[in-house]
């Protein structure tokens, strides 16, 4: 197979990838009728306040700090007064500390109420949007900086990664749609932007995305399997709770699926991008060098890749399971019952697929790019961004 015949064929496969996932993205696409909607008592209407004055006040029960008042212990609470951003600026009153986990309110801090009736207010949340907000001014001015033009390229492929998953994924699973297949084109489709805006549509793109391709489907294969296997319903966390309570059409354990399938999208992305550039580097190293040459060059630098990869990939599981993983090591539980409750074996579960999904996409990328660079002519100097040679 010369280089023109071995380019077309990765092009057409590639090309199939894009259609299937544009007739994907027209068949699920989400009506906007969901019937899933949460019940009247877990919506809630936040308004922005600040705390003007907090003063310690008795409030009956037992002391969460031990304090004593007339030789009894009592609990004590805060009574807070807070000045609304909305309502001409009206100033209301609240109670908290009732409990341990009551949040310790200060004069200056930035909340957000709730009406309860009859005038009253209740403690939400704390303010948070302003330092989320001047944070990813940060980060974003750190990547345009560093990465410049490609750094811009790549912000814009963010946006349009999280647009995707809340304009397409969310509403279609809502929809009732079956969630792996949602998040399966949603992948695509994401996978198909951020290369096209960050790598452009060369070499590098083509196998990295035919890699990614390959890489997810098996993950979203296994994911299937061992789900069932494990029985895993998804009811291991609250807000799977509240989900079934919505009264839509939902599938929890096909919510775990999807789940699954999306994070190693993120992942695979970076590895099998990093693969094609290091077979086309190879290559512009060495054009005398064949496939096999560049297939065991390129092999050795994502092993390396895979051994920090996968670690960054159970250490993210592990850190999302560690407060399940506190509770069960403050209850004495077995390590057996431990790994055996949904909530790790979940975790196990998705770590495990997802991380046959990254080994699996290196030698399957490496391949790929390994033949096309393969049948460039020996004296071509390959551009390894646009993925052409001159």
């Amino acid at each position: 197979m010369n280089f023109n015949a071995a380019t077309r064929t990765v092009t057409v496969l590639v090309g199939v990838i894009c259609a299937v996932t544009v007739a994907g993205l027209v068949l699920l696409w989400p009506t906007g009728e969901s019937k899933s909607e949460l019940a009247g008592n877990l919506k809630m209407n936040t308004v922005a306040a600040n705390v003007v004055a907090s003063e310690r006040v008795p409030c009956g029960g037992p002391s969460v700090d031990g304090s004593e008042a007339g030789g009894e212990t009592e609990q004590i609470c805060l009574s807070v007064k807070a000045k609304l951003s909305s309502a001409g600026g009206k100033t209301i009153e609240l109670r908290t500390g009732g409990t341990a986990s009551d949040p310790r309110l200060a004069v200056g801090d930035a909340i957000r109420v709730s009406p309860a009736g009859a005038g009253t207010y209740s403690f939400v949340d704390y303010e948070r949007k302003q330092p989320i907000m001047l944070l990813a001014f940060l980060f974003a001015l750190i990547v345009v900086v560093f990465g410049r033009w490609r750094g811009f390229l790549a912000l814009i492929g963010l946006a349009a990664s999280l647009l995707i998953v809340l304009w397409f994924i969310v509403p279609a699973i809502l929809d009732g749609e079956q969630p792996v297949a949602v998040a399966i084109i949603g992948a695509f489709a994401v996978m198909l932007v951020t290369l096209g805006l960050t790598h452009g549509v060369g070499l590098t793109s083509r196998a990295a995305a035919l890699g990614t391709a390959t890489a997810l489907l098996l993950t979203a294969a296994l994911a299937v399997i061992f789900i069932g296997a494990g029985n895993i319903t998804g009811f291991s966390s609250e807000e799977a709770t509240i989900l079934n309570a919505t009264g839509g059409n939902l599938s929890l354990s096909g919510l775990v699926l999807a789940g699954i399938i999306i994070a190693a999208l993120g992942v695979l992305d970076d590895l099998t991008v990093s693969q094609a550039s290091a077979v086309l580097a190879l290559r512009q190293a060495n054009p005398t060098q064949g496939f096999k040459q560049l297939y065991r060059g390129a092999l050795g630098i994502g092993r390396d890749h895979v051994a920090a990869t996968v670690n960054t990939l159970v250490l993210a599981y592990v850190g999302a399971s560690l407060p399940v993983l506190l509770i069960f090591s403050v209850g004495g539980t077995s390590a057996s019952d431990a790994l055996n409750s949904e909530a790790v074996a979940e975790q196990i579960i998705g770590t495990l697929v997802g991380s046959i999904g990254l080994i699996a996409a290196v030698p399957i990328t490496t391949a790929i790019a390994a033949m096309l660079a393969s049948k460039l002519p020996a004296d071509a100097v390959i551009d390894t961004h646009a993925g052409h040679a001159h």
